[in-house]
């Protein structure tokens, strides 16, 4: 089984994992959110493993831009155009291997993907 981290290059996160992952020695392809793109079909794949509020990240930057009438829809559809359209929404590294997805890059994921 293949893990694939999701991410954007210079994001801190991500590059903590993957540094981590390769100290390990554990093989994984990165997909880059701008270059390798993010669809629909992956941002409802990993919400059937993980909830929108801890995929959408809200804290950030990128929320902050959004404008207002953008922020109130709850819409499970539209926060899933949203990321697509904006993918820096997404909490980043998503790391996904043989049908589990794990969110953000803590000491539990750690230990999942040692």
């Amino acid at each position: 089984m293949m893990l694939t981290v999701y991410g954007i290059p210079n994001c801190d996160t991500v590059k903590k994992a993957r540094v981590w992952l390769g100290d390990k020695g554990q093989d994984f392809a990165f997909h880059d959110f701008r270059k390798d793109g993010l669809n629909a079909e992956m941002v409802t794949r990993w919400l059937a493993q993980v909830p929108m509020d801890k995929l959408l990240n809200k804290r950030g930057t990128s929320w902050r831009k959004i404008p207002g009438a953008d922020k109130a829809n709850e819409d499970a559809a539209h926060l899933i155009a949203l990321m697509v359209k904006t993918p820096t929404l997404v909490k980043r590294p998503v790391m996904e291997a043989g049908g589990q997805v794990t969110v953000g890059f803590t000491d539990e994921v750690m230990a999942l993907w040692s």
